[in-house]
């Protein structure tokens, strides 16, 4: 289904609902969508429409962490609840052991030994995950396995 006529469907559920967060963010995010439209000159891709709501996931979970810091739990809470809603709009995220068994493979593939290689396993490893993991659990993860591996 086209993203934009899916946070359309949503939409309307929203506000028959009476839910004015989650109207809020489908708004929201529906204007982002179009406004890449716009500068792109055409429709997105699947992949471009992923990268917009992540880039949109990245700034809730940054602002969260702000938010903590400064002792605001109401502006937490809602920022969570945001979370939630924009993470119906990814494909479903791989679990920490689908990763660490595609950073395995990629390491025995490419014949990494070092964490200077870590850029090129990284390379490697990105355009499989992209829009299933978060870029820093798998930087994570490849840390913790090549740490492993080498000792």
């Amino acid at each position: 289904m086209d993203p934009l006529q899916r946070l359309l469907d949503d939409q309307k559920m929203a506000m028959k609902a009476g839910d004015k967060l989650r109207l809020g963010v489908i708004r929201f995010l529906r204007s982002e969508l179009k406004n890449a439209e716009i500068a792109k000159k055409g429709p997105l891709n699947e992949g471009e429409a992923v990268a917009i709501v992540q880039r949109e996931l990245k700034r809730r979970k940054e602002a969260m962490l702000d938010y903590e810091k400064a002792d605001r739990p109401a502006l937490v809470k809602e920022l969570k609840e945001e979370i939630e809603i924009l993470s119906d709009y990814l494909p479903p995220q791989l679990s920490e052991d689908e990763i660490k068994e595609m950073v395995q493979s990629a390491i025995t593939e490419l014949g990494v030994f070092s964490k200077k290689e870590m850029g090129k396993l990284m390379g490697y490893l990105m355009p499989k995950v992209k829009g299933k993991a978060d870029g820093s659990l798998v930087k994570k993860i490849v840390e913790e396995l090549l740490e492993l591996n080498l000792g």
